[in-house]
């Protein structure tokens, strides 16, 4: 019996995606999305893979429920990667919630706190 091949990326009903950026809110944006993932909140995805048009990625984003974006900046680079490669998300901007890229240093009280902030907003 042959078993179909699946995406090793395979889908979850929510897919998050962060812009995991060189600066401290990027760094903010990826943990709070691991984070997230951890607490069952969705499945954190690749948006590089998206960037990239990796066919199994594009896929497994068709696929999901929900797509949810959080940026660190107003530059939101992980909305834009999204919306070329044609895709609708909840759009979360770190900025529009206060924080500022150079004054907002990664540390896990930081996260947390956007993080409940985060769970509020994809209700």
């Amino acid at each position: 019996m042959s078993k179909k091949k699946k995406c090793a990326c395979e889908s979850s009903e929510r897919l998050i995606f962060s812009c995991s950026g060189g600066s401290d809110v990027g760094e903010v944006t990826d943990r709070v999305a691991r984070r997230l993932a951890k607490k069952g909140q969705g499945k954190m995805f690749c948006t590089n893979g998206i960037g990239a048009h990796v066919a199994g990625m594009i896929e497994s984003a068709k696929s999901a429920a929900e797509l949810v974006v959080i940026d660190g900046c107003l530059v939101a680079c992980a909305r834009k990667t999204l919306e070329h490669a044609g895709f609708s998300a909840k759009f979360i901007n770190l900025k529009e919630m206060g924080y500022q890229k150079g004054k907002t240093p990664c540390e896990d009280g930081l996260v947390d706190e956007i993080v409940a902030k985060v769970i509020l907003q994809i209700k």
